[in-house]
Parts: C-alpha cells; structure tokens; sequence
C-alpha cells in the first residue's frame, strides 16, 4: 500500500507527526510596543513620521568621569609599571606598580598587588605586598593577606584576614597637629 506524502482530500497539506513544518508559517505573540519617550544614552530615535526631516544630531550626555576611570585587571593577566588618575582600580590577576591618584583599589580572592599604593579606600581580598597608605578605610576580608608597610586611619579585618609588617595608625583628617585649637590666647 502506498502512502500520500504530504496531501490529504482537496490538495490540503497535512503535518503529519515526524514529517516537517505546516503549510502555514508560525504566528508569533504581539510584541508589546515600546513608548516613544524612551530615551537611550547615545542613541537617538528616529523622528516619529516619515515624512519628517532627520534632526540634528545633539551631543549626549557624557558619563561621569568616575565611571570612565576605572581600571580592571583580569584573572591571568600580569601588569607592571606606574598606574595612576583612576578613581577605581580592581586586581584579579598580578599587578607590580606604584599607584598614585587613584581613590580606591579592591584586591579579589585571586589578585595580587605588589608595590606601593597611596589611596583613599582598600578592600583586600587577595594578596598585598609593599607600601600601602589608605587616608580612609581599609578594609581585609577573611581570604585577604596584607604583608606591607601599611599606614591607615580605619582599619577592619574580618576573622581569617591577616595584616603584618610595619604599621601605622594616621590621625584623621582635620585632626592633623595644627588642627588643633592652641589653648591660652584670647
């Protein structure tokens, strides 16, 4: 007995189970329409109306400078030399440097630093050797190791975290020595 391949009565295509696709091509869901007002940094909407002439092309908005300075060493990726004028600066792989200018560095489980930092912030995570200056907090978590000469006015370790070397607490700022109100003159 033979069979139809893919005809019924009247010519019709059938889908039979394990043969292919339908005659009919699939129907997608409606898209839900997207408001005219949205507005995308660098991206500029085409004017709504087809008739309209192109506008003119307005400058956007540019990112604040702490977003655009932000340095981010991977994982397995070694580098040396002088870093500096970033705002943030995350190791994940090896770093030998001197960082200067930079506020705020976060050493991951997997980063090593090596050399000197002076910085406002420090999240250590990872490994540190060398000079580190933190004029705010420095932070060590549980899997963060500091072997430096380290200068600091707050300090946290975490239980596990380890801090040695030389260190020094810095007074706050504004409580330098010639802050303070001289006592006896009117």
């Amino acid at each position: 007995m033979a069979t139809s391949d893919n005809l019924d009565l009247a010519g019709k295509s059938t889908n039979q189970a394990g043969t292919g696709f339908a005659s009919r091509a699939p129907v997608l869901p409606p898209q839900p329409q997207r408001p005219a007002e949205t507005i995308r940094p660098g991206i500029q909407m085409p004017p709504s109306g087809a008739s309209a002439a192109p506008a003119p092309m307005t400058p956007t908005p540019r990112r604040s400078e702490t977003e655009l300075r932000t340095l981010i060493v991977g994982r397995e990726i070694a580098l040396s030399g002088e870093i500096s004028s970033c705002d943030r600066l995350v190791v994940e792989g090896s770093v030998q440097a001197n960082l200067t200018d930079c506020r705020f560095i976060d050493i991951a489980e997997s980063g090593l630093f090596k050399g000197s930092a002076a910085i406002d912030e420090a999240e250590i995570r990872g490994r540190f050797e060398g000079t580190l200056t933190v004029r705010k907090r420095l932070i060590v978590r549980a899997t963060g190791k500091i072997v430096a000469k380290v200068s600091y006015v707050q300090v946290e370790v975490e239980a596990g975290g380890q801090l040695s070397g030389e260190i020094q607490v810095l007074p706050p700022e504004g409580a330098a020595a010639g802050a303070l109100p001289a006592r006896g003159r009117s």
